[in-house]
């Protein structure tokens, strides 16, 4: 059986197409029934994030399934092939398992490291749990790719540095004051920047949020959002004595905090540090600022080189990461391996025999005086009783091999019997053929 992966991602297309083919997470019912009834594909799971668009599936007959994915993709999404066949990609095989967990381990996203592709391969899987449409093969595959995620994260520091603006100040605050449990933080501005970058704060402890903004309802909506509270902008630079963290992002033509005021608040501090975020472009706050002791202030462009800095150290990592991929990649291919019938029927007759060797020597032991004639009747008896015990199970395993639940069975001779995984693959073959 092989694994096989047809999709694009915003690699090969741009977001209009991509929109296009996107599934509806809670919808996933149909389009994972209309995979299984397509005559090469055995098992299916389907992945859809804003990012990428891909179809698991197991097949026998790679190319037969690779057409029937391409068109079902089509299909499904009332699309002409045409329009999107030139950003599709293929992986089958070792391929298609190394596709699978690099992407698992976030090396083939947007932005290296990033958590949230694993949960959404998680959520993928269990819609295809749900409605029964993943099998032996892709249960077991995106178990190991997310045991192999874990690893990646584990054993290296992928993500252990921020590579967006918003979560880098929230890095440099933890640098400046260690813990942030018991620090406030000021939003000057409700918008998006300002939402984001608090939610990473909160997430990390900060214990308290003011928010301030030119619409007050606005700066109202937003500190309901974190339990926090709502300051007038006209009176918020007398609040400022009470925070620890200014993040700024407004549109003002000119600066919101002078080198002046922020001499005054430091002083009413009593020198207690402050850190200042301006994310605004033209920026909110004087630069003179930042020759103020105990005032540290960081400008978008220095967050920038704080998030490119990581990147190049993501990178890093990444290469570590890719070792362990191949490391995991001839693991799981060694168990696909023993989900053919010849290297397990040669594994079960080869267990048989020596337990029948290891049992004669035990009997001519306890056996003296035994001629050549007798020893070879009983070997022969011995032979015999093995043949017929294996001959059933043999059948039913070659006449299985071609059906959609042959490596069920395959699966379960290994289980009953407690089979290597690592079989030889080679000599099952040279023994099939003789």
């Amino acid at each position: 059986m092989n694994i096989i992966i047809v999709g694009l991602s915003h690699k090969t297309a741009p977001v209009e197409i991509r929109e296009k083919v996107a599934f509806a997470p809670t919808a996933m019912a149909e389009p994972l029934q209309q995979m299984l009834e397509l005559p090469a594909i055995s098992e299916a799971v389907i992945v859809s994030t804003c990012n990428r668009v891909e179809l698991y599936a197991v097949s026998r007959n790679v190319d037969a399934a690779v057409v029937e994915l391409k068109q079902f993709l089509a299909d499904f999404h009332q699309l002409q092939l045409s329009e999107l066949d030139e950003h599709l990609y293929r992986y089958e095989g070792q391929e298609a398992i190394r596709h699978v967990m690099r992407v698992s381990a976030s090396l083939d996203s947007m932005i290296i490291g990033e958590p949230q592709i694993l949960g959404q391969i998680k959520t993928a899987y269990g819609y295809a749990s749900e409605h029964k449409s993943s099998g032996l093969i892709l249960n077991r595959f995106l178990h190991k790719a997310f045991s192999v995620a874990k690893r990646v994260r584990t054993e290296t520091e992928i993500a252990s540095s921020a590579v967006s603006v918003s979560f880098a100040a929230v890095e440099l605050a933890r640098k400046i004051f260690d813990t942030l449990e018991d620090k406030t933080v000021m939003l000057v501005g409700a918008g998006e920047m300002c939402e984001l970058a608090a939610r990473h704060f909160v997430n990390n402890g900060i214990s308290k949020v003011l928010v301030t903004n030119r619409t007050f309802s606005r700066a109202e909506k937003l500190a309901e959002e974190f339990a926090g509270t709502a300051v007038s902008f006209e009176n918020f630079r007398e609040q400022l004595h009470r925070v620890d963290i200014v993040l700024s992002s407004t549109g003002a033509p000119d600066y919101v905090l002078s080198a002046k005021k922020m001499k005054e608040v430091i002083k009413d501090r009593r020198h207690k540090p402050m850190f200042l975020i301006d994310i605004a472009v033209p920026r909110d706050i004087d630069p003179l600022v930042n020759k103020i002791d105990g005032v540290y202030l960081y400008d978008v462009d220095d967050l920038q080189g704080v998030v490119q800095a990581n990147m190049k150290g993501r990178e890093k990592e990444a290469a570590k990461a890719e070792k362990i991929i191949e490391e995991e990649i001839i693991q799981f291919q060694r168990w696909l391996s023993t989900l053919e019938v010849k290297p397990t029927i040669v594994a079960l007759r080869r267990q048989m025999d020596g337990i029948r060797q290891a049992e004669l020597q035990k009997t001519f032991a306890n056996l003296n005086g035994l001629n050549d004639k007798e020893r070879k009747a009983i070997e022969s008896m011995a032979s015999a009783i093995v043949n017929k015990i294996l001959h059933q199970p043999t059948t039913i395993l070659k006449k299985s091999q071609n059906g959609s639940d042959g490596d069920l069975y395959i699966d379960a001779v290994r289980t009953l019997f407690d089979l290597p995984e690592n079989s030889d693959t080679k000599a099952a073959a040279e023994s099939d053929d003789k």
